[in-house]
């Protein structure tokens, strides 16, 4: 199985277990990448639409994976069963709807050996939505494909405090190890930043007011992550 680039970043972050479930499944790549591998020995594809879970069956039986990937309809994790895997993989969701799904489901995610997961929104939200819980981020990666830019992260239990604006925004791993991907997308969104502001400074309006202000905290955020690569 040939993953795509993000795909493929997503599965580098699955360290070597006995078992894994992936949440949002859709066509079933990762848990097929990952047996085939020899990553896992057992794999669990998950989705809450049967329309996806019948792709994956069809990419799973081309495999001759059937033995070793279960198949579920499920609303998030619903129909995982506490410690019934070591590792659990939700790519490609809004960030609030990852976190919805462990929160709902919070006792299966506090028995993990670890999760990975990649938000396709809402990073800084799910940064700090996993502090909360007591859950801490221990690697991260950043990737670009397709013109998009795509974050991801592996969570263990365990207290954090990650402290800093641009930690929770864009990711403490990322900014420390000055990952390359991440300063690109820095200095995009640092430039989208400056052009809106100029527009809304020709204008007098309350809502424009509030709305300088909104794009201007942004702006420091950004630009406090950017000085991680200015050594």
């Amino acid at each position: 199985m040939e993953l795509s680039r993000r795909l493929y970043a997503v599965a580098e972050l699955v360290d070597t277990c006995e078992s894994m479930a992936d949440i949002g499944t859709d066509h079933g790549y990762i848990p097929i990448f990952l047996v085939e591998q020899k990553r896992v020995d057992y794999a669990i594809a998950m989705d809450v639409r049967t329309g996806p879970l019948e792709r994956a069956r069809e990419h799973i039986k081309q495999h001759g994976l059937d033995e070793y990937i279960d198949l579920r309809l499920s609303d998030g994790a619903e129909k995982l069963a506490q410690r019934e895997v070591q590792a659990v993989v939700i790519a490609g969701m809004g960030g609030k709807l990852m976190a919805k799904i462990i929160d709902s489901s919070r006792e299966v995610f506090s028995g993990l050996s670890f999760f990975v997961l990649q938000p396709q929104s809402e990073h800084g939200y799910v940064r700090r939505f996993l502090e909360k819980q007591g859950f801490r981020i221990v690697k991260e990666n950043m990737v670009k494909e397709d013109g998009k830019f795509y974050p991801m992260m592996k969570v263990t239990t365990g207290e954090s405090r990650l402290g800093k604006a641009c930690f929770y925004e864009y990711g403490k791993e990322l900014l420390t190890e000055k990952n390359p991907v991440l300063e690109e997308y820095l200095q995009k969104e640092n430039a989208t930043y400056h052009k809106i502001l100029q527009k809304l400074k020709a204008g007098e309006s309350q809502s424009q007011r509030e709305r300088i202000q909104e794009i201007e905290q942004c702006l420091c955020i950004n630009q406090e992550a950017l000085c991680y690569y200015k050594d």
